[in-house]
């Protein structure tokens, strides 16, 4: 018989270096879930992401056993990386800090299909190129679809 669920956890963590310290710790302390045990098997799954943040959705049970899947990096922070940029823009609208071209953006697009509510490549890379306008990043070129 399966399993009966008591609550989902979603965090944001560095690959290969979670610690019990905030966030994670309160956040499944609360839920009575073993957090040295999380960390341990965080660390063991996400050792070729070393330092990079990724998603995680935990699925805590009434036992307090907890079963935990991993999310591709989000796509600002993908978005970041590709333009070699700190941050985003304050201003989106009237400062732009970087630029992306369409290659970077289906890359991208390609990598978080999995995660994201789209079907087709054209979808995915929209937005994509939606999530880099509202960072301050410019996209140069024509976008594939429009030639």
């Amino acid at each position: 018989m399966a399993k009966e669920i008591s609550g989902y956890v979603k965090l944001q963590a560095k690959g290969g270096q979670a610690n019990p310290a905030p966030p994670i710790g309160p956040a499944l302390g609360s839920k009575g879930v073993n957090i040295m045990e999380f960390c341990k098997q965080f660390n063991a799954r996400t050792q070729d992401k070393m330092g990079k943040v990724v998603p995680v959705l935990i699925t805590v049970y009434t036992d307090k056993s907890f079963d935990f899947v991993i999310k591709t990096a989000p796509a600002p922070i993908q978005l970041m990386e590709a333009a070699k940029i700190q941050k985003g823009s304050k201003e989106s609208n009237r400062a732009k800090v970087g630029k992306v071209n369409w290659a970077q953006i289906e890359a991208i697009a390609l990598d978080k299909m999995p995660d994201m509510n789209c079907f087709t490549k054209e979808s995915a890379m929209k937005m994509v190129a939606g999530t880099a306008r509202s960072m301050g990043l410019t996209v140069d070129g024509k976008a594939p679809w429009e030639n």
